[in-house]
């Protein structure tokens, strides 16, 4: 496969998925890794590399670091508000995705002490709070401990997502734009968010208003991707893709 012909078709995949990884970039187009970052570093325009991930460059408008000890404090009481929403949804006897987040540590606070549910999670604020609940199995996925946002990722919780039966995901972003989709800030969250998401009967966007019209690091997903987005405001009920 030709250059022109490499670059066409990295730019079909991301199209689709938004984000991808060396070595799978590496197998689809039959190079190697180094053949790849030799290809996009020609094309910055139109491509860019960052932590072992491929991303669309129009996809990296700012990249401004993630600290979750910053954020937490930023809005709080809209995201209390909208996490006791999303609270009001969980049934008995059901399993759950917990993304990570401050706003969803605060989901996890008010998860009713009477419901029996399963909740599977890849943050240690997220678990901390789980663990503390009687009536809650917790399932937390392990791999590399990422620090700036206090949760792991690696491939085996992936698998373990693609496995699950999740009847609720509930999803935090960093920014929910109209064109540009729905974004965060690490790119280690991408895929897992991804595949909870597929593995879900119901995917709720729990996220404060202050996220409208914000764009960061890396898109996951588009708006039209969740069943409802949950506010402060309110339950936006929406016709999923």
């Amino acid at each position: 496969m030709l250059k022109p012909d490499r670059l066409r078709a990295l730019a079909d995949a991301l199209a689709r998925q938004n984000v991808m990884r060396l070595r799978d970039a590496a197998s689809l187009l039959g190079v190697s890794e180094m053949t790849v970052r030799r290809d996009i570093a020609t094309s910055p325009e139109r491509f860019t590399y960052l932590g072992g991930y491929i991303v669309s460059a129009t996809d990296v408008p700012n990249n401004a670091d993630y600290s979750l000890e910053e954020e937490k404090d930023h809005f709080a009481q809209a995201k209390a508000e909208a996490s006791a929403i999303a609270a009001g949804l969980i049934g008995d006897n059901e399993t759950l995705f917990i993304d990570c987040g401050t706003t969803l540590t605060t989901l996890a606070r008010l998860i009713p002490v009477e419901r029996h549910v399963t909740v599977v999670c890849y943050s240690l604020n997220v678990a901390e709070i789980l663990r503390r609940k009687p009536n809650v199995r917790m399932i937390l996925l392990g791999g590399v401990y990422v620090p700036s946002s206090d949760s792991f990722a690696g491939e085996e919780s992936l698998e373990m997502l693609r496995r699950m039966g999740i009847n609720k995901a509930f999803i935090s972003a960093g920014g929910v734009d109209t064109a540009r989709g729905v974004t965060c800030w690490n790119f280690h969250e991408v895929a897992l968010k991804q595949a909870a998401m597929a593995s879900a009967v119901e995917r709720h966007l729990v996220v404060d208003q202050s996220k409208f019209g914000v764009v960061k690091a890396v898109r996951f997903s588009q708006i039209d991707d969740f069943d409802s987005i949950i506010t402060e405001k309110g339950q936006d009920h929406r016709e999923r893709r």
